[in-house]
């Protein structure tokens, strides 16, 4: 019996592939329009992006080569939540293993979607303030090199689109956009 998905009706759904990071499933279905196709979706780890914003105004990224993309990205920290960890645990870890930062002051800045239509990835996004600089940790295929500029550099940044990767485009405008709030 179809089931009933917004305007679209799933008649069927396979399990295509399932690894600790991905899944990929195959819906028959009845299309919007009443014909029948196919619909898949892909399922990501849900994970954080962490911001860390210091005392002078200077936010705190990386610049790493990703293999997805093929090329050197400039980024907040980033990073999949661990079974049993909660977002706001795993944006610690992360920010610590990544950058040697811990903060003592975090604020939930909300969730992202990166992509909507074939893609589940939902991002917890967080603000770090209040840091203090400590060893890094990077897994064994991370080669990060850390990078320190003013938040206004980095905006310019998103604008021209030197920095891409969507999660850390949209934390470092919500980030502007509340010390321009402060500031009035």
């Amino acid at each position: 019996m179809p089931r009933h998905y917004g305007p679209w009706k799933i008649v069927a759904s396979h399990s295509i592939y399932r690894d600790p990071w991905v899944e990929l499933d195959r819906d028959d279905v009845i299309r919007p329009d009443g014909l029948p196709g196919s619909h898949s979706i892909v399922r990501l780890k849900p994970g954080v992006c962490v911001l860390a914003l210091d005392g002078q105004g200077h936010v705190h990224l990386t610049e790493e080569f990703h293999y997805a993309v093929g090329r050197i990205s400039i980024e907040a920290v980033s990073g999949g939540v661990e079974l049993g960890e909660s977002p706001a645990q795993t944006a610690c870890r992360e920010l610590e293993e990544e950058l040697g930062i811990l903060a003592a002051k975090w604020t939930d800045l909300g969730t992202v979607d990166p992509f909507t239509t074939v893609v589940v990835s939902p991002t917890q996004l967080f603000l770090a303030e209040d840091l203090q600089f400590t060893a890094t940790r990077p897994e064994g295929t991370e080669q990060i090199r850390p990078l320190r500029m003013e938040l206004s550099e980095a905006l310019r940044m998103v604008e021209s689109g030197a920095i891409s990767h969507a999660p850390t485009c949209v934390l470092i405008l919500r980030t502007a956009l509340r010390q321009m709030m402060k500031s009035e």
